[in-house]
C-alpha cells in the first residue's frame, strides 16, 4: 500500500523513511527494495528479537505476548493473541458500538473533539488491529534479519529512537539492532514510554528528523565527491 499510494503515485526515487512500532518492519522492507533512493531511516521502537529464521515468528510472539496477568497491558496483549475468539469478540463489540463509546466520552470529557488515538481505537476491527499486526510483526520477523543485512550493505544511515520507558518493546531490541548493524546510531529517550518519543514530543523529533536528513545529505554529498 505505501508502494501503491506514495511511491509509485508520486514516481519517489529519493526519499527517507520514519516509521513507529511494527511500521519499523514495514519501513525496513522498502529500504531493502528500495536501497538507491532511500536516503535515510528513522526507527522509533522497532520490534526485533534475533532467532533461527524457523523459529523467528513464534520467538516473536511469546516476547511481545506474554502469558502475564500484570501489568494491565500485557495482560490484554495476551488474551488477544492467544485467546482470538475473545479478541474477536471484544474488538466486534467496541468497533460495532464506536459512536456510543464516543458519545459516552465527550459527555464525560465536555469535550466537542475526542484525540485521535481514542477515535482510532474504537474503530480497530480485529482484523486491522491483531491479525494485520500479526502478520507484520510474527511474518516479518523471518525476513528482518535479511533486511538490516541490505541496510548495512548499502550504507544508509540508521537511526533507532526508543524511550527508557516501553512497556510494548524491550529495549534490548534496539541494542540487538546495534549488533545488527554497527553503524545505525542509537538514541534513548528519558521517562519516555511506547508512544511518548513522538506524541510528547513533537517539536523535539521534528527537530531529530531534520538532523539527520541534513545529516544524510552531507554525508551522500561527501560520498559522491
Amino acid at each position: 500500500m505505501v508502494e501503491k499510494s506514495v511511491i509509485n503515485q508520486f514516481q519517489l526515487d529519493s526519499f527517507h523513511l520514519a516509521a513507529h512500532s511494527m511500521g519499523c518492519i514495514i519501513a525496513l522492507g522498502i529500504a531493502a527494495k528500495y536501497q538507491k533512493s532511500v536516503k535515510s531511516i528513522t526507527l522509533i521502537a522497532p520490534p526485533y528479537f534475533p532467532s533461527s529464521k524457523e523459529q523467528a515468528s513464534l520467538n516473536a510472539l511469546n516476547r511481545l505476548a506474554e502469558r502475564k496477568i500484570w501489568p494491565p497491558l500485557l495482560f490484554g496483549s495476551s488474551v488477544m493473541s492467544w485467546y482470538e475468539h475473545v479478541g474477536r469478540s471484544i474488538c466486534f463489540i467496541i468497533c460495532r458500538n464506536h459512536r456510543t463509546w464516543e458519545w459516552l466520552l465527550k459527555l464525560v470529557t465536555r469535550k466537542r473533539e475526542l484525540s485521535f488515538l481514542f477515535m482510532d481505537l474504537t474503530r480497530h476491527t480485529h482484523h486491522s488491529a491483531w491479525h494485520t499486526m500479526h502478520n507484520v510483526i510474527c511474518g516479518g520477523a523471518k525476513l528482518i534479519d535479511r533486511y538490516l543485512e541490505a541496510v548495512t550493505s548499502s550504507e544508509l544511515m540508521l537511526t533507532v529512537i526508543q524511550g527508557d520507558k516501553d512497556e510494548v518493546f524491550p529495549s534490548e531490541c534496539i541494542h540487538n539492532i546495534k549488533l545488527k548493524v554497527p553503524s545505525a546510531e542509537i538514541r534513548i529517550i528519558p521517562n519516555a514510554n511506547h508512544n511518548s518519543p513522538i506524541l510528547d514530543r513533537k517539536e523535539d523529533f521534528s527537530r531529530d528528523l531534520e538532523h539527520i536528513w541534513f545529516s544524510s545529505a552531507e554525508k551522500y554529498k561527501q560520498k559522491i565527491l
